[in-house]
């Protein structure tokens, strides 16, 4: 559990895929969340860099119009970023306003950079999170499966985000693996079968490795 009293302490954690993501507990634009409460579903976890700036504004307009795809996929969404809880509420009232468009997804207040720093979204003597614009696919389990970082000056790709999840998804349900540019419905790679006699008796000489199998469809 991430303490505010950790604030000085929390270095820049290094996690990598497959690591249990660190619990936390915090204000948020629908309440007091806690990741942990997100057991049994996935969730996407991701920060922004500052309210009321150009590309985080586009972010949360293309996620919000999709939030029913994730939903669909029963996937969470959740926001973090440095700024106040009020200055969220007033963000998001300007986007209503702009773009006729609620953000229902918590959006957490980390104004210490404890939740930050703890998930190595800003490095330790960072005072903001301008730089960072991470994202953490997180399994039903409470473990990373997928991470993308980017820069303060390119946003996301929502389709990328769905694609990723149905991936994810998708590999759950088998020993099978999912090839370049994979959209959900089309056919997933086997695991290959490491033993000689598969590769002799193989008709082709790629096929005991590179054998397509069933399709990837949404559970």
């Amino acid at each position: 559990m991430i303490k505010a009293d950790a604030e000085r302490a929390a270095p820049c954690a290094g996690l990598r895929i497959g690591d249990v993501a660190p619990d936390f507990s915090a204000r948020s634009t629908t309440g007091d969340v806690r990741l942990s409460d997100y057991r049994g579903r996935w969730l996407i976890l991701f920060s922004h860099p500052a309210d009321f700036t150009p590309v985080c504004t586009t972010e949360f307009v293309a996620l919000a119009q999709a939030a029913s795809e994730f939903e669909q996929r029963d996937c969470a969404l959740m926001a973090l970023s440095v700024d106040s809880l009020f200055s969220h509420f007033a963000w998001l009232r300007l986007i209503r306003d702009r773009y006729d468009i609620e953000v229902r997804f918590p959006i957490v207040e980390d104004p210490t950079l404890v939740i930050g720093r703890a998930y190595g979204m800003v490095a330790p003597n960072d005072s903001d999170s301008a730089t960072v614009r991470t994202t953490f696919f997180i399994d039903p389990q409470g473990v990373i499966r997928a991470m993308t970082c980017y820069p303060a000056n390119v946003g996301r790709s929502t389709p990328e985000m769905l694609r990723t999840l149905d991936a994810l998804q998708a590999v759950d349900g088998g020993p099978v693996l999912a090839p370049a540019n994979w959209a959900l419905g089309e056919a997933l790679l086997a695991q290959p079968d490491a033993s000689l006699d598969t590769v002799f008796s193989a008709k082709g000489q790629a096929d005991w490795f590179m054998k397509e199998t069933k399709r990837g469809s949404r559970k």
